[in-house]
């Protein structure tokens, strides 16, 4: 059987592929560009609308390994019981970290700043003067510390804060400090100025913003979600930002696109990005030298970075 290897960036423009399969390019068009029965290695479109991504999943019989050029994988995991056991899902650990990052340092500069204040007085031709809070000695609590928490980490270190706490799904130890687990939540949400959302999304993540998170947050303390939508849950928020008591800079929404009439457009305190913490001139490169490794690795039978889990023997 022919190995087919599915790529949503033309081939050619991809420096160092390795030789020997037959290169596809596919980035979500109705069209396929092969039959997907030979497809031995299948890298997901990026940025694509719900369900294209998974959509040639139930005919890749061959298949061996699905990568995505994602942090987050939730938008795939839902095609994987089409496929055969031994498939392995593989992310994009190493290519979003600067790009998201960056875009979380914007996001708490320009909330803390009043920035968006300034732009909307910059477009009435108004001098717009006050007093505001910096970023310096503020705590921040980082929820998800994982590669693209550590980098958030990395960009704060020269703000002068007072205090970075880390919280992810297991305690350990780190060259900054120690990473607490979620259940410390209660007890470290109180001490922080902001929090800062960079979570994947799980069953024990969904929701995890939920109104008691949110009343445990300090009186204007600022939420900044570069997670996933889902990962507050919006109607809790909403009640929140709407008493004034905390502001939130967010990037994902629930729902996603946000609806032109939704509430949260309008609500006090927030700054929303329309889900741009990857899409970056950082992508590319990153994202083709991972390609390059994991194919790489691949076709000489090496172990491949990043998987994320095994079809066949996920939890339950």
């Amino acid at each position: 059987m022919t190995a087919d290897v599915w790529l949503p960036i033309p081939p050619e423009e991809i420096e160092g592929l390795p030789e020997g399969p037959n290169y596809r390019f596919w980035n979500g068009a109705e069209e396929f560009p092969a039959d997907p029965a030979d497809c031995v290695f299948y890298v997901v479109p990026y940025m694509k609308p719900a369900g294209v991504g998974v959509r040639p999943l139930p005919a890749m019989r061959s298949l061996k390994v699905v990568q995505t050029l994602s942090a987050g994988v939730d938008h795939v995991t839902p095609g994987l019981r089409h496929l055969p056991p031994g498939v392995r899902l593989c992310n994009a650990r190493g290519v979003h970290e600067a790009s998201t990052a960056e875009l979380t340092l914007a996001l708490i500069l320009a909330s803390l700043r009043g920035i968006p204040d300034y732009v909307r007085a910059q477009d009435r031709g108004e001098w717009l003067g006050g007093f505001r809070p910096a970023l310096a000695d503020k705590t921040v609590l980082i929820v998800g510390y994982g590669s693209i928490g550590a980098a958030i980490e990395d960009r704060l270190a020269p703000f002068e804060l007072a205090r970075v706490a880390r919280v992810a799904r297991s305690e350990r130890t780190t060259a900054r400090g120690p990473v607490h687990q979620l259940t410390e939540l209660p007890a470290l949400l109180p001490e922080a100025d902001v929090v800062v959302l960079s979570t994947p999304l799980t069953e024990a993540t969904r929701h995890l913003v939920d109104a008691e998170f949110l009343a445990r947050m300090k009186d204007g303390a600022l939420l900044v979600n570069v997670a996933r939508g889902p990962v507050v849950d919006t109607k809790a928020l909403l009640a929140e930002l709407e008493g004034g008591r905390i502001t939130a800079a967010l990037d994902v929404t629930d729902p996603e696109p946000l609806p032109a009439d939704h509430p949260l457009w309008r609500a006090p305190g927030v700054l929303i990005s329309p889900h741009v913490g990857g899409p970056t001139s950082a992508f590319r490169p990153r994202a083709e030298r991972l390609l390059v490794e994991q194919l790489g690795r691949f076709l000489n039978r090496e172990p491949l970075g990043n998987v994320i889990l095994t079809t066949g023997a996920m939890d339950g």
